[in-house]
């Protein structure tokens, strides 16, 4: 009788596991502390963040708005800028050998330019919504909306793989802004105060990190004031958020 009573609960325990949702894995989940905050103009529709050699390069996105801008992180005073044509709809931007590249959204359309004048250099198509981008030293990395990445040669713009970015076997979407942070691609999600960190070698996400409380919710005039833009400083190691319209620039430090 306590055999079969043992089998019952056994076989009852496989059961209620074997109908829990495939898929679902446990991740890490790390919180933020902010260190410092900068002024950030709020009028900037935030696609992409860096910073290169100290200094702080932001790409705005919109339809006759867009722009690539230096900015100074003390003060948010925009020092340069360059204003895209407005059939562009600026996207993500990074620096690779010397140029800028900035994504625009639907237009397909790759724009360089040089790192210390701003001028212009030349363009690139793709066949795919641009959204993020960052880069590994070697290749460009690149979002465009999905749960996949893609990783471009920076001399042609030709893809040389692609990965499909889950939590376990569930695929992660709304990829948007990218930041190659120690290894790892950081990314922001459409609409979610969580950044995905993933690994570049298969996709799979290593954790998540909360950065609601750095500017919560509550306090954000739109609904369309996402969180979007990461900045790491390779040099200092210190770590750079704002988002879509955001008034402030916040540095984090990520906190269990």
């Amino acid at each position: 009788m306590l055999r079969s009573r043992m089998l019952f609960l056994v076989l009852l325990a496989v059961g209620f596991f074997g109908c829990l949702p495939l898929g679902k894995v446990q991740v890490p989940v790390w919180k933020v502390k902010v260190v410092a905050s900068y002024p950030h103009d709020s009028t900037a529709y935030t696609q992409g963040l860096i910073i290169e050699d100290g200094k702080m390069f932001e790409g705005t996105g919109k339809y006759g708005s867009s722009s690539l801008r230096e900015i100074e992180l003390q003060t948010g005073k925009v020092l340069r800028s360059i204003q895209l044509s407005t059939q562009y709809f600026g996207e993500g931007i990074t620096v690779l050998d010397g140029k800028i590249f900035q994504l625009t959204w639907k237009n397909n359309i790759c724009l360089t330019y040089d790192l210390n004048t701003f001028r212009f250099k030349e363009h690139f198509r793709y066949l795919y919504e641009g959204w993020g981008l960052t880069d590994n030293g070697t290749e460009l990395i690149v979002s465009d909306g999905s749960s996949d990445i893609r990783f471009v040669d920076p001399n042609t713009f030709t893809e040389l793989r692609k990965i499909s970015v889950k939590e376990g076997n569930d695929r992660i979407k709304n990829l948007n802004e990218l930041e190659y942070v120690s290894g790892e691609i950081w990314a922001n999600v459409w609409y979610d105060d969580r950044i995905a960190r993933i690994s570049p070698a298969n996709g799979q996400l290593l954790g998540w990190i909360d950065v609601s409380s750095a500017y919560p919710q509550l306090q954000r005039p739109d609904r369309d004031n996402v969180l979007n833009g990461i900045a790491f400083d390779e040099k200092t190691k210190k770590i750079y958020v704002t988002g879509k319209n955001w008034p402030k620039l916040f540095e984090i430090e990520i906190v269990r």
